[in-house]
């Protein structure tokens, strides 16, 4: 997840606070990815260092709203017109599928099948019951979302953790069902090779 582009799109409506911005990432997104404050206010460092955001200008007094957790004033950002156009590029751009985040899951069971002693049964079947349990924790804050905008955004989220929790069940299904073929495979191909190893020792001896 690009934090940069999460930030500017924020900005977008209005010139904020970096803890504002924590707030509103996290609150249209129901913090399913939570963001450190001290996160926001490097990285909107950066963004002011590339000319994308910089300080909202006749802005003397400070709110609640503009204040950390600690309570210390903090200076509200605005976005530049490179920073519009930034945000302008990245809603308009399909998000690249060349170079897939890394996913631990596939990593875990891909490594398992290869090293020796792994049971890859109980690990599948252990992760396929978390992560039902994680599909039916989704499914009912689903249910709960409302309709406004915030409630809207944070339903699509969930949507995308739904499907995302179903097509990996589906995916261990799968996983499952090529393991015990191969290992169907293998327990067959045993004898056979046990077979021919000792008719050509047999036809060695002779």
């Amino acid at each position: 997840m690009s934090v940069k582009l999460a930030l500017l799109a924020l900005l977008e409506t209005e010139p904020m606070y970096g803890y504002q911005l924590r707030v509103e990432f996290e609150g249209r997104t129901g913090s399913t990815w939570p963001l450190n404050v001290g996160q926001v206010y490097t990285t909107l460092t950066r963004l002011e260092r590339d000319g994308l955001v910089e300080p909202a200008a006749g802005d003397e007094q400070q709110d609640a709203g503009g204040q950390d957790e600690d309570g210390r004033s903090q200076q509200r950002y605005r976005l530049t017109d490179a920073g519009r156009d930034e945000v302008a590029a990245w809603f308009t751009t399909p998000v690249s599928r060349t170079q897939p985040a890394r996913d631990e899951l596939a990593i875990k069971v891909a490594l398992a099948v290869t090293v020796p002693g792994v049971d890859v049964g109980t690990l599948i079947q252990r992760q396929r019951t978390a992560s039902m349990a994680a599909l039916q924790d989704y499914t009912r804050l689903k249910r709960r979302a409302g309709e406004s905008d915030g409630d809207l955004a944070w339903s699509l989220v969930l949507d995308s953790l739904v499907f995302a929790a179903e097509a990996e069940i589906r995916w261990l299904d799968h996983c499952e069902a090529r393991v015990r073929r191969a290992a169907r495979e293998r327990a067959t191909t045993r004898p056979a090779a046990a077979e021919q190893q000792t008719a050509r020792s047999q036809e060695a001896g002779r």
